[in-house]
């Protein structure tokens, strides 16, 4: 009798019809699907274009036809490595992003544990939104306030100076000459992105256990003492992670963020990577192979310090973002 019941319950259970995908699931699905065609079109296709940088290109009229059918050649890279403008180019890249990583990283880290400490939470809520706001003024815009800040005539920077004894209404600092433009890119750095950078931080801070700071300030534990032992640990995975991916990407920069700083006089400070092979490719040298090789280039040594810095990671810290 227990034999029969239990199969007809398989027959029932078989003749279940199938779930089938109602119209807000379709939705769902058209939604996701124009980010993988947006992925391709804008990320895996143009990836093509990298058959250019073995072809001999440069100043073609017609690059679909060159990258067909021009020779193939290695002379792109020859010349590239050859350039001591590239060189230059290369160590203001790296210098630069090595200091926007020594002071910018840590500070959307600083501003989430402050934010944590705020127990005012309309307030709290006020100053991270408006930290956040200028994440979204292009660079060109917020660049362009910065320079009117720092101009020494209409600016506000140097009568801020002037009261602090560091200029004068006569002899004013000129902040657009190249030894001012380190600080100033860190800093335009840090106002743009310290709002918006803490926000993956405050999410990880508040998925920690809050049982942890119950049994800390049983134990006699302050704020400062749970922030350090506490809520610092815990977003360590966070850290982590967005570290390894600041490494990986010592060699890029935005294009605007750099290009809009640029003039005459601090050209050769202010020359990044980007700026150097929006130059080489659209400027007036015209030089398209040489651009996609510097581009390749560029590519390959993000991948190699991924890999490279991940696994550094496994082995000293246990933790990895790739395996």
């Amino acid at each position: 009798m227990t034999n029969e019941k239990t199969s007809s319950t398989r027959l029932a259970t078989d003749k279940k019809p199938k779930r089938r995908m109602t119209a807000n699931a379709w939705q769902l699905v058209g939604l996701a699907m124009l980010s993988v065609v947006f992925l391709g079109l804008f990320n895996y296709i143009p990836m093509a274009g990298i058959l250019f940088a073995f072809k001999d290109g440069d100043g073609s009229f017609n690059v679909v036809k060159d990258m067909l059918s021009a020779p193939w050649t290695l002379s792109n890279f020859t010349n590239l490595f050859q350039d001591e403008i590239f060189w230059t180019t290369f160590g203001n890249t790296i210098s630069i992003n090595l200091l926007l990583l020594l002071f910018n990283f840590p500070m959307p880290i600083i501003f989430a544990l402050l934010l944590n400490e705020m127990q005012n939470k309309p307030i709290k809520k006020a100053v991270q939104t408006i930290s956040t706001f200028p994440h979204f003024i292009s660079w060109t815009v917020f660049g362009g306030i910065i320079l009117l800040m720092t101009d020494m005539r209409v600016g506000v920077v140097n009568p801020i100076l002037e009261l602090l004894g560091l200029s004068s209404a006569e002899n004013p600092v000129d902040l657009y000459l190249p030894q001012y433009f380190y600080p100033k890119i860190i800093i335009a750095s840090i106002i743009k992105g310290v709002g918006w950078g803490s926000i993956i931080y405050v999410a990880a801070i508040s998925g920690i256990d809050q049982s942890l700071y119950e049994a800390s300030a049983i134990d006699g534990a302050n704020r400062f003492k749970q922030m350090l032992h506490i809520t610092l640990p815990g977003i360590v995975p966070t850290i982590l992670v967005y570290l390894l991916l600041n490494i990986a990407n010592i060699l890029t920069n935005s294009f605007e963020q750099f290009y809009v700083f640029q003039n005459n006089a601090n050209l050769e400070t202010t020359r990044v990577l980007a700026t150097y092979m929006y130059d080489l490719g659209f400027g007036s040298l015209r030089k398209y192979s040489t651009a996609t090789a510097l581009s390749l280039f560029e590519g390959i040594i993000s991948l190699v310090l991924v890999f490279s810095t991940n696994t550094i990671a496994k082995k000293t810290t246990g933790r990895g973002i790739l395996y």
